[in-house]
């Protein structure tokens, strides 16, 4: 009854007092009623005897006395450990620890394997005083970063400012995670009668599904307000089209009735990728319908978790349909649609059960139609699609003869060329006698080195002269136009573009000109049209049979 309320020094002085009531014998007899060696005893009788110096007040063992520690029995114990924990993986490659859990249990055997006898507790223990701890792993690394990440956003920030003090819609728009649906576990916990969860199918076989869900949700900034649109099929560029012209029919209108522009924010991938045509094509038809200029503004690659949709109403929709299997599509489209925060966020939903397939190819023709212009900053990321394009009519179909080509002269008018008429053709008289024996270097040699076997004046006609392929060189530099649209202005190939754009540069480089920055970036015949009827240049057009 005793022993529990003592120390270990007042236990040993308490046996020795008892060892020395009894006399002859009692050590022996108190070291095995206590269950404890007869030294223990022995030490504590020589203690009260005072053989020895007392204690210091508050201490129970002598200095230096009690076990050695592992590491102090083993002075190689810890670098040894160290060298199987450290990050740079600088231990022993042949380890069978250096691809597999690093368990204090493991971690303890291994050090035993290798002659450091040592416990998981003392692992543990050891592994702690150095600094050590259990870490997960941290989503941090975002890879490398564009060099205009930063200015991209100051960018769109910028145009969102801008269009909702004109008061015009800006939206957020993103493809929340798609869903099984069935009776399937869904990640987090509501409160339920205790010992009464919901039960689940053990296995997620997606054979087992009712369906799928697709979310796909429009957040309106300024009025803090998500509308989601739940298909059942793909997640396409038509989809997410079609999701933005039902928030429009269904709530846009009714918000902004005298809206006349629209900006999105969207991510860099994805049905609403930058570099979809799909989208550009469905959203031109969007624009046509409503006649809302629409602006796009993508989030750089790698940032899409910054994107407001996310954080604004993803979040609480994750928030609120949490621990409820999503059964059906009615439990989805009802839990996102009773999704509200302190801050006044209302969520709009409704089911969608048209058909997106995938695959739908989109033409260069049918590309060339869409009247987009890119802005001047990273025109790739930043672009306007135009309810109508403008100026002459853009065939779609297969080029067909006579081709329709564009009047050299008011494709060099400077909004498009970015220089005066004058200083084109100095550029181009200065350009004239180098390239002028470049041709005749050609007309005499092979391009394999070899001697030309064709007579002089023999071979086809270039369609091109000079002042055409310098013309061609600075629509590019100054406008960004890729070589699809060059070809349709010019009537030629795009294989003769790359060429003469090539040869203009070199050319260029030679005399030291340096071309401005592009003052924007066009990648459709209708978003050249667009441009050039916003700057005052009328682009016409004459027929003629092709060569």
């Amino acid at each position: 009854m005793l022993f529990p309320h003592l120390n270990e020094r007042q236990q040993r002085l308490a046996l020795a007092a008892e060892a020395r009531l009894l006399g002859h014998g009692g050590v022996r007899a108190v070291a095995r009623a206590a269950g404890v060696s007869e030294t223990t005893v022995r030490k504590g009788v020589f203690e009260l005897k005072g053989g020895e110096n007392p204690l210091p007040k508050g201490r129970v063992r002598r200095d230096g006395g009690g076990r050695k520690s592992a590491e102090e029995l083993d002075p190689l114990l810890v670098p040894a450990l160290l060298a199987l924990v450290e990050p740079d993986e600088r231990g022993d490659p042949m380890s069978p620890l250096r691809w597999t859990t690093k368990s204090l249990r493991s971690l303890a055997g291994e050090l035993t394997r290798q002659g450091h006898a040592a416990s998981a507790p003392t692992v543990g223990r050891l592994l702690r005083e150095n600094g050590f701890s259990l870490q997960a792993n941290a989503k941090t690394l975002e890879g490398a970063q564009h060099p205009d990440r930063d200015a991209q956003f100051r960018y769109i920030n910028d145009q969102a400012k801008a269009h909702q003090a004109d008061g015009e819609p800006v939206v957020s728009v993103d493809t929340k995670k798609k869903e099984v649906v069935g009776e399937f576990k869904n990640a987090g916990r509501q409160w339920r009668p205790a010992g009464d969860p919901v039960r689940v199918d053990v296995h997620d076989f997606p054979g087992d599904a009712l369906g799928k869900a697709l979310p796909y949700g429009i957040y309106d900034l300024a009025a803090d307000t998500g509308w989601v649109n739940v298909g059942t099929d793909h997640d396409t560029a038509a989809f997410a089209a079609e999701s933005i012209r039902r928030w429009w029919n269904g709530q846009g209108r009714r918000d902004y009735p005298g809206a006349t522009r629209l900006l999105i924010t969207a991510d860099a991938g994805g049905s609403n990728g930058y570099r979809t045509r799909a989208w550009k094509t469905e959203l031109a038809a969007f624009a046509a319908e409503t006649g809302l200029t629409v602006t796009v503004c993508h989030m750089p690659p790698g940032t899409s978790k910054w994107n407001r949709i996310e954080h604004r109403l993803f979040s609480a929709i994750t928030m609120n349909w949490r621990g409820r299997p999503p059964t059906s599509h009615d439990v989805i489209v009802n839990s996102i649609a009773a999704t509200t925060t302190r801050t006044g966020l209302t969520v709009h939903a409704e089911l969608d059960p048209g058909s997106y397939p995938t695959g739908v190819k989109v033409s260069d023709a049918e590309l060339n139609a869409v009247p987009v212009t890119g802005h001047a900053f990273h025109g790739e990321w930043n672009y306007t699609v135009h309810p109508h394009p403008a100026g002459p009519a853009i065939p779609t179909g297969p080029t067909s003869k006579p081709a329709v080509v564009f009047d050299r002269g008011s494709l060099s008018h400077p909004a498009l060329t970015g220089m005066t008429r004058t200083a084109l053709s100095e550029l181009t008289e200065a350009l004239t006698a180098d390239w002028q024996a470049l041709q005749k270097q050609d007309a005499t040699t092979r391009r394999d080195g070899g001697e030309r076997r064709r007579a002089p004046g023999g071979g086809r006609k270039a369609k091109l002269d000079l002042a055409d392929r310098v013309l061609v060189t600075v629509l590019q530099q100054n406008l960004a136009l890729p070589p699809t649209v060059l070809a349709r202005l010019f009537a030629v190939s795009k294989d003769t573009i790359r060429h003469t754009t090539s040869e203009i540069r070199r050319l260029m480089d030679q005399h030291a000109h340096t071309p401005r920055p592009p003052a924007a970036h066009l990648n459709t015949l209708a978003g050249l049209l667009v441009h050039a009827t916003a700057y005052g240049a009328t682009l016409t057009t004459d027929t003629k049979p092709t060569c």
